[in-house]
């Protein structure tokens, strides 16, 4: 996963367990696009405190990622439901139908357990 994608995905699952003050400077990162040095400026603080700052979330987020695997089942999930609207795309008379069912519910069985 590209890392601006994953940090993205990590702060929208776990970014609530950051202070306020490393949400803002994680956010101008992420979000913002913003540099190093724009942060630093704005949040009256040297650019090597942002970098710093930038890293101990990426690893307190990696942590709460590791522990809770929140991310992991989103995604494995969001997997589940794209097949199941391709198996219903591609059921196309009463002969796919007993097939079709079979796997959309043994595809919901697997959501179930991992919710």
């Amino acid at each position: 996963m590209e890392k601006i994608v994953e940090q993205g995905l990590l702060y929208d699952f776990y970014g609530e367990l950051l202070t306020r003050h490393q949400r803002r400077i994680y956010e101008g990162i992420v979000y913002d696009n913003l540099s190093l040095s724009e942060i630093a400026e704005e949040e009256g603080v040297s650019r090597q405190a942002v970098h710093d700052i930038v890293k101990r979330c990426d690893k307190a987020l990696q942590g709460y990622e590791e522990k809770l695997k929140l991310v992991a089942k989103f995604e494995s999930i969001k997997a589940k439901v794209a097949r199941i609207d391709q198996l219903s795309e591609q059921c196309t008379d009463a002969s796919d139908m007993a097939a079709y069912s079979a796997q959309v519910k043994k595809l919901s069985g697997e959501i179930l357990e991992e919710l």
